[in-house]
């Protein structure tokens, strides 16, 4: 991705707290099809450290715009990328995909290193 995540300190490092970013207008190109995917990303995590930075988390999505990646991949990449930046205590990415073909798809991935489960 060319925009980079970018972080800051987490002042309430010391307790646990979630932080819910909601996307509402996502999309991305299906690689199949070269038709436009759109659906709602929804990215609710327990920082540690640090925090990911709103302004660089807006531009990271909006790269998926021309980006020609499947469901599955849109939401593993978005969690592999904000554990690499910001390495939260619990993270879970979910992308809820608008209507295609007859199928409505819902892709979740959780990054829980403590186990904590589904959160």
């Amino acid at each position: 991705m060319s925009n980079k995540l970018e972080v800051f300190d987490n002042k309430y490092a010391d307790r646990d707290y979630f932080i819910t970013h909601v996307n509402e207008e996502f999309t991305s190109v299906c690689p199949m099809t070269g038709l436009p995917d759109f659906g709602v990303i929804t990215i609710s995590y327990i920082p540690d450290k640090l925090c990911v930075e709103l302004k660089s988390l807006k531009y990271y999505l909006l790269d998926f715009r021309n980006k020609g990646i499947f469901y599955e991949s849109v939401i593993n990449e978005i969690l592999d990328d904000l554990v690499k930046v910001c390495q939260p205590r619990f993270i879970k990415v979910e992308g809820n995909f608008t209507t295609r073909g007859g199928l409505h798809s819902i892709v979740k991935s959780v990054y829980d290193p403590q186990n904590r489960g589904d959160i």
